[in-house]
């Protein structure tokens, strides 16, 4: 990227804007092993497919239950996604790394099925 910045500076072009960042939640109930895997798996797929561009607020329901109600959350684990839009949720431990991917559009559904 700082060589894009750089080539930017040269020509006398404004550099460009950054990706959008992720800002995703992950809400729990104190910590379970799910909890626990459903926070471990999380990471793994952010700094494997959204290095540096995301942010993981933990939001214990044990610890302050009113928040759920924001968010309708009405199982645990459950991963939100509030960056970028539109809001998406994925409840569970987070383990099918596929299907996780693919909730958050960091990868098509077409693509799961035929391979790519």
């Amino acid at each position: 990227m700082a060589a894009d910045v750089n080539k930017n500076k040269e020509s006398g072009q404004q550099p460009q804007k950054k990706r959008p960042e992720w800002l995703l939640k992950l809400y729990v109930a104190g910590k379970t092993p799910k909890s626990v895997a459903a926070f471990a798996n999380l990471q793994r797929i952010c700094e494997t497919h959204l290095q540096g561009r995301y942010s993981i607020e933990l939001v214990d329901l044990l610890e302050n239950p009113k928040l759920a109600r924001g968010d309708q959350i009405l199982a645990v684990p459950t991963l939100v996604r509030k960056l970028p839009p539109p809001v998406k949720k994925i409840i569970g431990d987070l383990a099918a790394e596929e299907r996780v991917l693919v909730g958050l559009d960091l990868r098509s559904a077409h693509a799961v099925h035929t391979g790519e």
